[in-house]
């Protein structure tokens, strides 16, 4: 398996970066000793959306419970009267993912899980749906029908309406002939490089389903970590000079960390038919440049305006391997790191750099590119844990990472 790797050490202070189902900041317990722990949905999710604001155009993938709502919009463009529109996209939409009983603020309703689609699959459903012959029938009768249902003026007459709507349901069977999954595939993911890197998973139709190029772990800390509680308390502005103390009070749990973060993306799998095969060469290294540079500098945004936790990594460590899986370097920190008057920022990175050695002198993997970045002022405390690994600027990271993909 060609594929590339990245090593990540960051320090993040104050911050709630993921938390669980009480409001805490999320742990693990690793090497014997609790970690702080931010859970890889909650990065890849970061990540994502940078990817979207740095390269739109390529990355255009929604991950929504709102498909009948996507859908009746795009139908009605093509200029299906909105209750027929409604009509078929809740029959796709149901052939697609179960429909839920729930509705959205626009009436439409939602289906049961959320879904993975790009703007251009569901443009595809649409156009091939609207331009078939053999459902165009369907459709005029279909809007006939409700039209019936709407001015039915008593119990009867809406029986019989509903009944004529049902069976012009069972004669739109063609839908489901045309087959709603290639209808999908033949967008071949030309606009969703975040479906073939972040995977997609529709339990309904297997053949939907894509298996994710990318590879994350958990993200862990370094060393020892408690999370930590906040006592707040906000003063009221109107507050009557015979009244004391504060309007309200209450507590926050927090933490602070030195991180290690590993992702991976399988190359091979990123070029095959069912990922970014459509892509020409280019393309595709615009797509690995973007998710390396949105994986490097992206932080999930919980709390952002209370508790920023916005930072830059302290090291990155790029690695680009011909053959074998993705190893994360997690094991250097199974010993945790002890607190010091230096921090944990430079052994951190020189556990990352004698890990990566030891496992090339124990098990022999070879690399066909390894580079790391080092924050300026942390070079000279790590040098001599670099060993053959070469120091370089972020730019020359991404380019010399982005020349192996093809």
């Amino acid at each position: 398996m060609k594929h590339l790797e990245l090593h990540i050490i960051q320090s993040v202070p104050v911050a709630c970066l993921n938390r669980d189902d009480l409001n805490s900041p999320k742990t693990a317990i690793f090497g014997g000793v609790q970690r702080a722990r931010v859970s890889s949905q909650s990065w890849k999710r970061a990540i994502r959306e940078m990817a979207k604001s740095m390269s739109p155009e390529q990355f255009k993938g929604q991950r929504s419970r709102r498909m009948v709502f996507t859908l009746t919009n795009r139908f009605i463009d093509k200029g299906i009267g909105e209750s027929c529109a409604a009509a078929i996209a809740e029959h796709i939409a149901d052939i697609i993912e179960t429909l839920d009983s729930k509705t959205d603020e626009d009436g439409a309703k939602k289906i049961k899980t959320m879904m993975f689609f790009s703007d251009a699959e569901y443009d595809a459903i649409v156009e091939k749906i609207v331009s078939a012959e053999d459902v165009t029938g369907s459709i005029d009768s279909l809007e006939k029908v409700l039209s019936q249902l709407e001015s039915a003026a008593d119990k009867d007459e809406k029986k019989e309406a509903e009944k004529a709507k049902e069976k012009v349901f069972k004669a739109m069977k063609t839908l489901s002939k045309l087959s709603i999954a290639k209808m999908i595939k033949s967008a071949q993911l030309k606009d969703a490089a975040d479906i073939a890197l972040f995977g997609r998973m529709v339990a309904n139709d297997h053949s939907l389903s894509v298996e994710a190029a990318s590879m994350f772990s958990h993200v862990l800390s370094t060393h020892k970590a408690d999370n930590e509680i906040d006592f707040f308390s906000a003063v009221d502005d109107l507050q009557t000079t015979d009244e004391s103390g504060a309007g309200m009070a209450g507590t926050l749990e927090f933490n602070s960390a030195t991180y290690y973060r590993f992702a991976a993306l399988n190359l091979d799998m990123l070029a095959d038919e069912t990922h970014l095969n459509c892509m020409s060469e280019t393309e595709r290294q615009s797509v690995v440049r973007t998710f390396l540079e949105a994986t490097i500098k992206a932080v999930p945004t919980a709390r952002k305006n209370t508790m920023n936790g916005n930072t830059m990594p302290l090291c990155v460590f790029g690695i680009v391997r011909e053959k074998g899986h993705p190893i994360q370097l997690a094991n250097a920190f199974e010993r945790a790191v002890r607190p010091s008057s230096n921090g944990f920022a430079v052994e951190s990175i020189n556990r990352v750099n004698g890990e990566y050695a030891d496992l090339k002198e124990t098990w022999g993997i070879a690399a066909v590119f390894e580079k790391m970045v080092v924050k300026r002022n942390l070079k000279d405390e790590v040098v001599e844990s670099l060993g053959s690994i070469g120091t370089c600027s972020l730019e020359e990271l991404l380019e010399g990472m982005v020349s192996h993909v093809n």
